[in-house]
């Protein structure tokens, strides 16, 4: 184990760094010693996924998530993915929502998870519900310039 978190220290040093190749091969040696650890995969997926390699992302996120099902952060990423692609057609949106979910009962005040969880109701044009979800984190964090523009939207544009 002592191997294992000396390579996955570098390797999450090394993509804190912005060196995301340098840091999956010394993530990929941490596997190597130790294959049945969630953080290992969780940063690969990182790095993967700031290299815009977006399917290898979702392995790792997914890997992660079957040795460990309460990564809040996996379900993120993993949600986060579906909902920025551009190279596909038809994003799996209830996925996404699925996995924000997920997210949200294991943290129901996640931010960021909210956040997401409000586009992916507006792309798949469930308007109201995208707005309750702006209202909640709005009462979380009431400055949130995003949630508020998007509400905006959602106001104007969208909810009659």
């Amino acid at each position: 184990m002592e191997n294992c978190k000396k390579f996955l220290d570098i390797g999450i040093f090394n993509i804190q760094d912005g060196k995301y190749n340098e840091g999956i091969k010394n993530i990929n040696k941490a596997i190597e010693v130790k294959n049945d650890w969630e953080i290992p995969y969780f940063y690969r997926g990182v790095a993967f996924q700031a290299l815009e390699k977006y399917d290898d992302a979702i392995l790792d996120y997914t890997k992660a998530l079957s040795i460990n099902n309460k990564m809040t952060d996996a379900y993120y990423n993993r949600a986060r993915i579906i909902l920025t692609r551009k190279d596909i057609q038809n994003p799996p949106y209830e996925r996404a929502i699925l996995d924000l979910e997920k997210a949200l009962q294991l943290d129901d005040c996640f931010i960021d998870a909210l956040y997401a969880m409000a586009v992916a109701k507006m792309k798949v044009e469930k308007y109201n519900e995208s707005l309750n979800y702006l209202e909640k984190l709005l009462k979380i964090q009431p400055d949130s310039i995003n949630a508020k523009a998007l509400r905006k939207l959602l106001l104007i544009k969208y909810v009659k």
